[in-house]
C-alpha cells in the first residue's frame, strides 16, 4: 500500500507548528521528532482554522445579499 498524500500544504503544517512551539524540534530534527501529542494538537489546530474559515466564508456569503 502506498503512503497517501498529505491534505495540509508545507506552508500550513510549519505555520501551526510555529503557533505550537515545536518549529525549532521539527527544523533541527524532523517531523518524526515531534510527540504524537504534539501532532494531534497540530491536526486539531488545523481543523480548528478551518471550521472558523467556513463559518467566515458562510457569513460573508449571507451577508453580501
Amino acid at each position: 500500500m502506498g503512503r497517501r498524500r498529505g491534505l495540509m500544504s508545507d506552508q500550513l503544517k510549519y505555520e501551526l507548528a510555529k503557533e505550537l512551539g515545536v518549529y525549532d524540534t521539527v527544523m533541527k530534527e524532523g517531523w518524526g521528532s515531534v510527540s504524537s501529542r504534539n501532532c494531534g494538537n497540530l491536526v486539531k489546530l488545523a481543523i480548528e482554522k478551518a471550521e472558523k474559515m467556513l463559518v467566515e466564508n458562510y457569513n460573508n456569503r449571507n451577508t453580501t445579499f
